[in-house]
C-alpha cells in the first residue's frame, strides 16, 4: 500500500520539514503531499514555506513521489507559473512530481486584494485553470507555443522551455461529487481528505462515472486520500493535542471564506472535544491507527497520506512505520 507523509510547511519552518520528510522515509513512508500555504492556519503554528521550494529540497534528500496537495491555480498564482513550477519539478525528479490543483481557500488567496467569489465560481476558474496547463503541458511537449484566451484567463503565445519526457499527473483536489465527476473527465486522479465510508465511497463512484464517459478506464487513476490524526503517548495527550493544533477537525462550517489565522482562532475557541470526534482520529493506540487507514484502503483510495497534527515531536513516524505502515494492505 502507497502510504505517504502530508508534511504540513505551516506546522514547522524548513528546516524541521526537511528533517521530518528523511526520518519519515527511513520508518517506510513512500512519498510526500506538501501544503501550499501562504498563511498558517493558526497563528502558533508560526509558519508557511513557499511549497515549490520546499519540494525541490525534498526531492533531493528523499525517493518516493512528491507534490503539492494542493495548490491553487487560479488567484494569487497564474495557471502558466504553477504549469512552470510543476513542469520544472518533475524534470529535476522524472516520474515522481505531481501536481494537485484545488479551488483554493481565501486565508492563501485573497492576499493579492482580488475579488473573493463565490464557490461556484471558484470551481469554474479551477478548471479553465487545469485546461490552460494540459493546454500548456502538450504544447511544450511537441515543441511549440500556445495561447488561451478564457473568462478567467490570458495566455500570450508561449511555451514552457523547460518541459520533461512526460508531464506530471494532474491531479484534482474536491469534496464535491460534481466536482469529482469533472475531474474524472479531464484529471489523472483524484484527491480528498478522509470523511464518512458512504460520503467517500459515493465520491470515488461520482468520480468514476465521469471517467467512463470521457472514455477512461478509472481503475488506472489515482485515487488519493488525505488523513488528519493525533497520536500521543497516552489517549489523553492525543485528545489534547488534537484539539490544540487542530480544531479545524471540530468546526462544523466551510472555511474557505475565513481570511486571517487570527480569526480563525478566534472561531477555534468555540470547539470543544466533543467536537472532535468525526473529523480526526485521535488515539495513543497504533492499531486504532491502523484500522481507520485500512479503512481507507478497503475503500478504494490506493494513496494514503498521513497528517499527525503533533509538532515538534516526530516518534510517531518511527511507531507507525513499525506498528501501522506493514500492516496496511490495498
Amino acid at each position: 500500500m502507497h502510504i505517504g507523509l502530508a508534511a504540513m510547511l505551516e506546522h514547522a519552518p524548513p528546516q524541521d520539514v526537511l528533517a521530518q520528510v528523511q526520518r519519515a522515509e527511513a520508518a517506510g513512508f513512500r512519498g510526500v503531499m506538501a501544503s501550499d500555504h501562504f498563511q498558517p492556519w493558526l497563528p502558533r503554528h508560526g509558519a508557511a514555506s513557499h511549497v515549490w521550494s520546499m519540494l525541490g529540497a525534498i526531492g533531493t534528500l528523499t525517493t518516493g513521489d512528491l507534490g503539492p496537495g494542493v495548490t491553487t491555480p487560479t488567484f494569487r498564482t497564474h495557471p502558466a507559473v504553477v504549469a512552470q513550477a510543476a513542469a520544472t519539478l518533475s524534470a529535476m525528479f522524472p516520474r515522481r512530481a505531481w501536481l494537485g490543483l484545488g479551488s483554493g481557500e481565501a486565508l492563501n488567496e485573497h492576499i493579492t486584494g482580488e475579488y473573493w467569489p463565490e464557490a461556484p465560481e471558484r470551481i469554474e476558474r479551477m478548471f479553465e485553470a487545469v485546461d490552460l496547463i494540459r493546454k500548456l503541458f502538450t504544447a511544450s511537449r511537441a515543441g511549440r507555443d500556445v495561447r488561451h484566451t478564457g473568462p478567467h484567463f490570458r495566455l500570450e503565445s508561449t511555451r514552457l522551455w523547460t518541459m520533461p519526457e512526460q508531464a506530471p499527473d494532474l491531479f484534482i483536489a474536491t469534496a464535491g461529487p460534481q466536482t469529482a465527476r469533472r475531474a474524472g473527465r479531464v484529471a489523472d486522479g483524484l484527491i480528498t481528505t478522509a470523511a464518512a465510508p458512504e460520503r467517500l465511497e459515493s465520491l470515488l463512484a461520482r468520480f468514476g462515472e465521469g471517467a467512463r464517459e470521457a472514455g477512461r478506464d478509472p481503475s488506472t487513476m489515482h485515487r488519493i486520500v488525505q488523513i488528519h490524526l493525533s497520536w500521543a503517548p497516552t489517549d489523553e495527550e492525543a485528545a489534547q493535542q488534537a484539539l490544540a493544533e487542530w480544531p479545524m477537525a471540530g468546526m462544523r462550517f466551510r472555511r474557505s471564506d475565513v481570511r486571517s489565522p487570527f480569526e480563525l482562532e478566534q472561531l477555534a475557541r468555540l470547539v470543544r472535544p466533543d467536537d472532535m470526534t468525526s473529523g480526526i482520529v485521535a488515539s495513543a493506540d497504533p492499531d486504532v491507527h491502523r484500522a481507520a487507514i485500512q479503512r481507507l484502503a478497503d475503500i478504494g483510495f490506493d494513496r494514503i497520506y498521513l497528517h499527525n497534527v503533533a509538532r515538534g515531536n516526530d516518534e510517531w513516524l518511527d511507531v507507525f512505520g513499525r506498528d501501522v505502515l506493514p500492516h496496511i494492505h490495498s
